[in-house]
């Protein structure tokens, strides 16, 4: 399975695992690959604190071309994790030269199951953007494609307890991180004088108690699957006896009433106000204070907040951590160097995170009462070697080409794929410059896709012909969209037009009586002189081939309320 994380956030996510009973665990990037059974995977999205989400891979494989990935996806058992009256949502990564946008490579995948499920049922299970049954996760690096079961549908971060936020709130996920980070397990007290909508607060509550972050979810996505084990899911998820007494204080504040406000509505959906106190004061306001603590803030860059005077508020941060905070370890996460040089300390290790898009820096600062030489002829440091072995990123270990498709080889074992399938072959398809204008026009069909406006050619020629014998057409059991064809009427080929015999040729000789007649009734019928297109068929006809724009869904609630 694999564990998604931010990225400086692997090696805290590791231990989690670990700690949960995985085995085999790796280290990646921004990733934490591991091993285990059904109630791992459950305990992983219940208890993991720093995991984005759990994938679960279903298989594994090489691919040169989107067609190629197609045909792969095609001839998986997709029996084995859903039924047609499934719906399903696919998210799509992708790093490689020959697949250059993720949105087609979601397409033809969709376009695989959908398939899949039309040659042997003739119906498909339906696309649903939100709230889908089966939730699938396409990863391409380079050729190597990794099809996982997204085991945790919305992203982990979204713990359930958050009721409203302030205009820049800290992803919950990097929360909790910073604070393992810091190596804090609830033995002291813990403050965080900029609370905000008070994130940093609930995230250590949760840790000094051991309460699992994610019993405020209303759902996971794994409670769908075929094989779900709601008894066993349930007992895990019931099971209190590692939470823990805290004997210590949870301490917030802010300048802003409005912040303090919102971080008290937060804190009580979370059932954590007997760990947290808050309070509505400046950073400079911190004065009474216990002789040791840890302090984990996260003041405003400038970029989305913008503070009168940033400069100041870092100036002023910096005094009062000298002042009143002394025999505590503060961790502040900034975005420039230039605004922690107001801050005016030393830190003792520097760690690189990302907060969303900008590189931060998270710095930790010992305090000491004093002068420095004063406390290092004491014996005290301000280095904090733990931390600095985690610094850095990440190696990956890069296997070879045939390294890994041993590897995928085994994975696929039992999967639903023949056999030779497995066995690499030159590929080839007769469909790979098909043109719609040799297709018959009686022969275009709605997609049978609620989600995407436009429609799509019923026959995918490729180079397997069905079984039965009919070739090219594979949908040809589908209700064509529109009028019924008739007869002899489609869109032939410009030579076989000419061939026909059924329409006259026309005649060059502008002063031609039967030249100006044949122009006047085409002109009658939605001929256009002015650009020489040829006759057009009537709106009713016309058919839309090019399925790229997408709708609103619209029913669900309804069918659910009806259901």
């Amino acid at each position: 399975m694999v564990a998604k994380t931010f990225q400086g956030l692997e090696d805290v996510l590791r231990d989690e695992l670990i700690d949960l009973g995985a085995e085999n665990v790796e280290l990646g990037l921004r990733m934490v690959t591991f091993e285990g059974d059904n109630e791992l995977m459950y305990r992983a999205n219940l208890c993991c604190r720093t995991a984005l989400r759990i994938l679960k891979p279903i298989v594994k494989f090489t691919a040169d071309s989107t067609d190629e990935l197609y045909d792969q996806v095609r001839d998986l058992d997709w029996e084995q994790f859903m039924s047609v009256d499934s719906t399903f949502a696919i998210d799509s990564t992708v790093n490689s030269a020959e697949f250059t946008h993720s949105k087609f490579v979601t397409y033809r995948v969709k376009d695989g199951i959908a398939d899949h499920f039309n040659d042997k049922y003739g119906r498909r299970p339906s696309i649903r953007l939100t709230g889908a049954d089966v939730q699938l996760n396409v990863h391409i690096s380079d050729n190597r494609v990794t099809i996982s079961l997204d085991s945790s549908g919305e992203p982990l971060s979204k713990r359930g307890y958050r009721v409203e936020q302030t205009e820049a709130p800290i992803n919950e996920v990097l929360a909790a991180g910073i604070i393992m980070k810091t190596g804090w397990r609830g033995d002291s007290d813990f403050v965080d004088p900029m609370c905000g909508s008070g994130t940093f607060l609930i995230e250590a509550a949760l840790i000094a108690g051991n309460i699992n972050p994610g019993i405020y979810r209303e759902h996971f996505a794994f409670e769908k699957w075929q094989d779900f084990d709601q008894e066993l899911f349930e007992e895990i998820y019931n099971d209190d006896s590692a939470e823990r007494e805290f004997a210590y204080k949870i301490y917030g504040g802010d300048i802003s009433p409005e912040a303090v406000a919102i971080a008290r509505k937060n804190i009580k959906s979370a059932r954590v106000e007997d760990m947290v106190e808050l309070q509505c004061k400046s950073v400079t306001e911190w004065t009474d204070n216990s002789p040791e603590g840890i302090m984990v803030t996260n003041p405003p860059y400038g970029e989305r907040l913008r503070p009168d005077n940033i400069n100041l508020l870092y100036r002023s941060i910096g005094s009062t951590l000298k002042t009143y905070f002394q025999g505590w370890h503060a961790w502040i996460i900034g975005f420039k160097d230039e605004q922690f040089a107001e801050i005016g300390l030393k830190p003792s290790v520097k760690i690189p995170l990302h907060n969303g898009s900008l590189e931060c820096s998270l710095r930790e600062y010992v305090m000491f009462d004093g002068k420095y030489s004063d406390f290092r002829a004491e014996g005290g440091s301000v280095s904090n070697p733990d931390a600095r072995k985690e610094q850095g990123p990440k190696k990956v270990r890069h296997i070879s080409d045939d390294d890994w498709e041993k590897q995928a080889k085994k994975f696929n074992s039992g999967k639903g794929f023949s056999d030779d399938r497995k066995k690499k072959k030159s590929f080839n398809r007769d469909d790979r410059k098909r043109s719609y204008d040799s297709v018959p026009k009686g022969r275009y069909s709605n997609d049978d896709d609620d989600d995407f406006d436009g429609f799509q050619p019923v026959g995918r020629a490729d180079s397997r012909q069905r079984r039965d014998g009919y070739g090219y057409e594979r949908r040809n059991d589908r209700p064509s969209y529109g009028k019924p064809a008739r007869q002899g009427y489609g869109r032939p080929d410009r030579k076989d037009r000419a061939d026909s015999g059924d329409r006259k040729p026309f005649k060059k000789e502008r002063g031609d009586d039967n030249f100006k007649r044949e122009r006047r009734i085409q002109e009658s019928q939605g001929y256009n002189p002015a650009n020489s297109r040829g006759p057009r068929l009537p709106e009713s006809s016309e058919t839309i081939i090019n399925p790229v724009h997408m709708r609103q869904r619209k029913g669900w609630k309804k069918r659910e309320e009806e259901d």
